[in-house]
């Protein structure tokens, strides 16, 4: 028996070592694996920065088109409050030269008769 026993303790030996260095290397993946975790936090962390510097970019560039916009819609306001005075204006000086027109035409065909009132009489 002894010899088994021997052969048994052999063996035990043999996978006391396997067990050691297995367990080595499961530390070994397990310090890769704990690294690489390392790794795609910080990945995620500067993704998450991007991102934000992103979206502060995007921001920024939609107030400044906001801004613009407004600046254009006021602008555009503006000159057509202008055109609207002008023409208003316009519309103004056309009905008094309409008014101007008919007056004198009404002047004109009072003197008319007048003339031919005149020359029939002599």
């Amino acid at each position: 028996m002894d010899k088994r026993v021997e052969v048994l303790e052999k063996k035990v030996e043999a996978l006391d070592k396997k067990v050691e260095t297995l367990d080595k290397k499961v530390e070994t993946l397990d310090k890769k694996v704990e690294t690489l975790d390392k790794k795609v936090e910080a990945m995620n962390d500067e993704f998450k920065r991007k991102v934000a510097e992103m979206d502060k970019r995007i921001q920024e560039m939609d107030d400044r088109l906001e801004g613009s916009i407004d600046r254009l819609e006021n602008e555009m306001n503006e000159r057509f409050n202008r055109l609207e005075t002008k023409i208003d204006n316009l519309r103004i000086e056309l009905i008094e030269t309409q008014e101007t027109v008919d007056f004198h035409s009404a002047k004109i065909a009072q003197h008319e008769r007048k003339i031919r009132k005149l020359s029939q009489q002599q």
